[in-house]
């Protein structure tokens, strides 16, 4: 019987006491358990709150469960930006072999519980890894590592979108209870919180590194104040613009940095944006250096949480494009002011259409601009458009090169002109094409005026007619071609008769009129594929081409000399002219064409000598003495390059037999032929214009040579120099005569000039007055070979002369002769009583010297006194003098 208390027994009272202790030692174990749950989730969000690192708190939060669910191994898995795949982040429970083989797993429905959790948004329980379809890819690795059961539920934001799944391991089969849910979800919901929080801690992680790159590296001047217009903060490019440090910036006023004359109108746009509005404008800036930068500023309020709390700036330097933006203003203008065509195309669009096209363009081609914008260039070209050009500006733009070109192009009204154009690509910084520009210049009237030039350098000017050049084109062109045709050319040389007279008398204007008519009159006469050319002066000369042979050639000059022949009607005046035409025609054996106007002006000549108004055939004759004197000509032309001439003198003695003066006589000693006679080349000379330089040579070498003879001491002796026709009519001839006497010093008295009469019949009046010239100039004339020309007497006693000298082939037969006799006597008297001194030429006896003595004849000349003779027999000439004077008998010739 046991002890009792209070009617209890003691083994009842044990057992009681017992219990109790047993119930007060679980309930302080849940007691426990809850209060480590509680401290483990207070834990878990202060980790949250105080933004620990995820991977932190995720560990925390597995760890948690794992001693609310004793035996169980807990795992997080979080999807990837796409949500195709989870990727473990924290279940450090795991075994090491495990955690490796489930770094990332495919989200999908037979993906084991994560990835099928994942894919169904929903719990997915797996009481036994062994026999769940759902583990074939993983199940032999969960199995190896011990792991029999898994449930995983996913982990959604509160958006609804998958965040990742929560997994719970067991090493033997188990499924969850109401208890095992509850605590499960509340993990899975401090999950979702703490990725949640941080995505956004890592969003505005993310928008601050934004904002800061942005700030710091935008190109524009950044930079925020505060209520009272102070920096808050400033980026590099507000130091590079103002030349400040940004940190020297900092809570300074913006006002410190512009310039006074601003600060009103600034201070209005910040107070604007402070009161909310935008603000755009510019202003200058002056740098810490004086440099001006013009900014273009915008100005936004700092808005937080509804209230401005400040001003944001953003401030570009447009210095570089104001001054860019000048220049383009400055070229736009310049390209709408110049005088070219200026067009821009699109090198970027297929066509290549116009972008651009200046005033001028539109000018030069017609076109409005709406009518040109959006067209390409070949809209301009036409049938007269030379299609090879065009190719060339084609495969130059294929090329992308540029081009240089003149191009027939049509205006809009269908007239056509000459463009003058250039192409050029433009390339941008990377050197692409994205432009062609063309500039067009309207050359029309240049090359109008270059066809004019061309005319007239083939042409003449006064007839018309082809001239020399053009005519020797021809002439190749035909001979060629004739002698393919088994045919022969003939050239016609026609010089007109007697039109020199007509010139110089009735004046220019009447010859020149003279000239065109003689013109038409030839072209009437001719085929109308033959070629007219003047070769200048009153020389015509005809190319015929197709000959058959002379008597078609005769046929046409004997239509042409009467028609020549005709009265012409210049200015109420009747003229007549004739004309010789000398022909030439190709043969078999004719190399140069050109040589048939040379043989057709030689016929000419041989026409002229026989009587004119007449025509001739060229033969081979005639090319022999032609020959002779070109040869001739050519040595002549060296004699006077080289001075290859000799002067002697001839004394002339008057009545004491005293020396009155020497008589300059040209020689040229030829190094092959000898003394050629001056009858041979001087006429020569003065139909091929050589006479000019002989002459003036020999005016200077007789000056000189006087000049001599004084400094020598052999007195002052005067020379007679012989003047051609050339020389005294030429306009410098005065001029010249002075610049001689100067140069070698001679005076003007000793020197005398004589002319012969024909001089006197060209240009009577302009004669004269040169003769009146020289008599001021102190310098005596001397009319040569008198008696034989054709000379008014009357003229005769108005001429400033001084001397007449009778030529000598009146005194030839003086002796013998009575009608010779009364010439000279009659001579010599009408000379001396008009008060002029006679000089006899070419006495050779003494009955010619005792006759002239009788007739009171002055001077004597001739080989029976003296011979001519070089300078330096001229001064033993005069030496001999001053011992004897002289006579025929006691005569001193030269050798």
């Amino acid at each position: 019987m046991g002890i009792t208390f209070g009617g209890l027994t003691l083994s009842w009272l044990l057992a009681f006491s017992l219990g109790a202790v047993s119930l007060t030692s679980a309930r302080s174990r849940e007691l426990a358990q809850a209060r480590q749950a509680l401290e483990d989730q207070q834990r878990t969000q202060r980790m949250i709150a105080q933004d620990a690192p995820l991977e932190s708190i995720l560990e925390a939060i597995c760890q948690m469960l794992e001693r609310q669910l004793p035996g169980a191994i807990c795992s997080i898995m979080l999807a990837d930006g796409e949500k195709n795949h989870l990727y473990l982040a924290a279940g450090e429970g795991l075994p090491a072999p495990y955690r490796k083989a489930m770094t990332s797993i495919r989200i999908g429905i037979d993906s084991g519980a994560c990835g099928s959790a994942a894919f169904l948004q929903e719990p997915v329980i797996c009481a036994d890894i062994a026999s769940d379809e759902r583990w074939q890819g993983y199940k032999d690795t969960a199995l190896k590592n011990g792991l029999r059961a898994c449930w995983s539920y996913p982990v959604l934001g509160g958006d609804g979108k998958l965040l990742g799944t929560f997994a719970t391991y067991y090493p033997s089969v188990a499924e969850p209870d109401t208890f095992h849910q509850v605590l499960i979800e509340k993990a899975a919901g401090l999950v979702a919180l703490a990725v949640e929080r941080a995505q956004v801690r890592r969003s505005l992680q993310e928008s601050e590194q934004r904002y800061r790159s942005l700030f710091v590296h935008h190109p524009d001047a950044v930079f925020s104040l505060d209520l009272d217009g102070r920096f808050l903060t400033a980026n590099a490019t507000c130091g590079a613009i103002t030349g400040y440090a940004p940190e020297e910036m900092l809570s300074r006023s913006f006002v410190d940095f512009v310039q006074p004359d601003d600060i009103e109108r600034l201070t209005q746009n910040v107070n604007a944006a402070k009161r909310g509005h935008v603000e755009r404008y510019e202003f200058v800036l002056h740098d810490r250096d004086g440099q001006a930068h013009v900014i273009s500023m915008i100005n936004t309020p700092i808005i937080v949480n509804g209230k401005i709390e400040g001003v944001y700036g953003i401030g570009q330097d447009i210095t570089a494009n104001r001054v860019q933006q000048t220049q383009l203003r400055t070229l736009e203008r310049c390209v709408e002011a110049s005088v070219n065509g200026i067009v821009i195309a699109d090198a970027t669009q297929p066509d290549q259409p116009i972008i651009y096209a200046n005033s001028a363009f539109s000018h030069m081609t017609g076109y409005s601009q709406d009518e040109i914008i959006g067209r390409n260039c070949r809209f301009l070209q036409g049938e007269e458009s030379d299609t090879q050009v065009v190719s060339r500006i084609r495969g130059h733009v294929k090329a992308q090169r540029d081009i240089h070109v003149t191009l027939c192009n049509y205006r809009k009204d269908g007239t056509l002109f000459w463009n003058d154009l250039y192409i050029a690509p433009v390339r941008d910084d990377a050197g692409l094409v994205t432009h062609f520009v063309g500039v067009q210049h309207d050359i029309t009237e240049h090359k109008a005026f270059e066809a004019r030039l061309a005319h007239l350098a083939s042409h003449d000017a006064l007839t018309r007619l082809p001239n020399r050049s053009l005519f020797e084109e021809r002439l190749l062109a035909e001979f060629s071609a004739s002698q393919r045709r088994g045919k022969q050319v003939a050239v016609l040389f026609v010089d007109l008769d007697e039109f020199k007279p007509i010139n110089d008398n009735l004046g220019h204007a009447v010859g020149d009129q003279l000239l065109i008519e003689v013109a038409q009159r030839l072209l009437t006469a001719v085929r109308p594929k033959d070629t007219v050319a003047r070769l200048g002066g009153d020389e015509f000369v005809i190319l015929q081409a197709d000959v058959h042979d002379d008597i078609h050639v005769m046929g046409v000059v004997e239509r042409m000399l009467p028609a020549l022949a005709q009265p012409y009607c210049i200015d109420d005046q009747e003229l007549y002219l004739t004309a010789s035409i000398g022909i030439a025609m190709s043969q078999p054996s004719t190399i140069h064409p050109q040589a048939l106007i040379q043989q057709a002006d030689m016929a000419m000549y041989q026409a002229k000598q026989q009587g004119r108004n007449a025509y001739h055939w060229f033969n081979h004759t005639l090319t022999d003495s032609v020959s002779e004197r070109m040869v001739l000509r050519n040595d002549l032309q060296e004699a006077i390059d080289n001075e290859g001439f000799e002067l002697y003198y001839q004394p002339l003695i008057n009545r004491e037999g005293q020396l009155s003066g020497v008589e300059a006589l040209l020689r040229w000693p030829h190094p092959e032929k000898g003394f050629i006679p001056p009858a041979r080349f001087i006429p020569l000379a003065e139909a091929t214009g050589q006479i000019m330089p002989i002459s003036e040579w020999v005016l200077t070498r007789a000056c000189r040579d006087m000049q001599t003879l004084a400094d020598q001491g052999y007195g002052a002796v005067k020379a007679a120099v012989n003047l051609s026709p050339l020389q005294f009519h030429r306009a410098n001839f005065l001029a010249t005569l002075r610049a001689t006497l100067d140069a070698t010093g001679l005076p003007a008295e000793q020197l005398e000039l004589e002319l012969t009469e024909g001089i006197l019949l060209d240009n009577t009046e302009a004669a004269i007055d040169t003769l009146h010239a020289l008599r001021s100039m102190h310098i005596p004339v001397a009319i040569d070979d008198f008696g034989t020309g054709f000379s008014s007497l009357s003229y005769l006693k108005n001429l400033p002369i001084s001397t007449v000298k009778i030529d000598r082939s009146f005194i030839k037969e003086l002796p013998h002769s009575g009608d010779d006799a009364a010439i000279v006597q009659g001579i010599i008297s009408m000379a001396h009583h008009l008060g002029l001194n006679v000089v006899a030429e070419g006495i050779e006896t003494p009955p010619q010297h005792e006759r002239l003595m009788e007739y009171q004849c002055d001077i004597f000349q001739g080989f029976g006194l003296a011979k001519p003779m070089p300078l330096d027999k001229l001064k033993h000439f005069l030496q001999g003098l001053e011992h004897t004077p002289i006579t025929l008998e006691t005569k001193v010739s030269s050798p």
